[in-house]
């Protein structure tokens, strides 16, 4: 009896995890469908494939230039998930390794500042970027997000998983603190730094209201700025737009699979 309400109670969790894949999963279907139909098939709904994929994506490249949206979001998700690795991950070693009497006070500050809505801060950056002369510039989106609050509470988190044994006989065998962070402490935490970066590249590649407000030249535009743009007009052509859409989900998807595994690793806070 007792077995056979184990496998009713397996086959409803089966069932209910199927369901939810499937819903997690539609609207990725949805958006490759979309790239293949016309603009009103995919207004009525239509969920099958169409015969307009190689005319979307011809009048998608023609309306737009794709490739350099494209190219301009990667070089900043790049740079901004390199430096911004470094940086937060130094924080977060910084406040649990170094002694400082008021490193508290400055984390409760950093923790603090996470709790204050972007919104409240668009004005003040604009004002202080527009004095810095950094406006239309990328250093105006670079700097703002490689000193990431989140990441380095992060990183201070999974940083107490680091043997402390481990870091004193470094220091013993005579290892400066340069040598210890880059040669001990990062190969350790690849799991953390792989996690992190998933979020960082993400944040960075999706980023639509500051590059908005900062970028002001048709050139410097980031992906999601020209796919919000992409099909619009008196007659939108959401055919187009599901392309710009698709080739905005794809470097994240790619991203996220591949380095899943570390991920999920990273969020334990596992030391390798």
């Amino acid at each position: 009896m007792m077995n056979k309400k184990h496998l009713i109670g397996e086959g409803f969790k089966h069932v209910f995890l199927m369901a939810l894949s499937l819903l997690c999963v539609f609207p990725f279907y949805w958006m490759i469908v979309g790239m293949t139909n016309s603009s009103a098939d995919i207004t009525m709904g239509k969920l099958t494939f169409g015969n307009k994929l190689v005319e979307n994506i011809t009048n998608a490249f023609n309306y737009s230039n794709l490739w350099r949206a494209f190219g301009n979001s990667l070089f900043l998700a790049v740079i901004v998930t390199g430096v911004g690795l470094l940086i937060c991950s130094i924080a977060g070693y910084a406040f649990v390794v170094f002694p400082s009497r008021g490193k508290e006070i400055l984390f409760l500050a950093l923790i603090a500042s996470m709790m204050v809505p972007f919104a409240a801060k668009i004005i003040p950056m604009f004002r202080m970027f527009s004095k810095m002369g950094l406006l239309n510039n990328y250093l105006a989106i670079i700097l703002p997000a490689i000193g990431s609050p989140f990441l380095i509470f992060f990183f201070k988190q999974n940083s107490y998983s680091f043997p402390k044994d481990t870091l004193e006989a470094a220091r013993m065998d005579g290892l400066n603190e340069y040598q210890i962070f880059f040669k001990i402490y990062m190969p350790m935490m690849k799991s953390t730094y792989a996690a992190a970066g998933i979020f960082m590249f993400m944040a960075s590649w999706n980023n639509y209201m500051w590059p908005l407000i900062a970028l002001q030249s048709d050139k410097k535009f980031t992906l999601p700025l020209v796919v919000a743009n992409l099909g619009s007009g008196f007659t939108p052509d959401y055919g187009m737009t599901m392309v710009g859409i698709v080739l905005s989900t794809l470097p994240t998807v790619i991203v996220f699979f591949t380095l899943q595994k570390s991920f999920v690793e990273g969020m334990t806070g596992s030391v390798k």
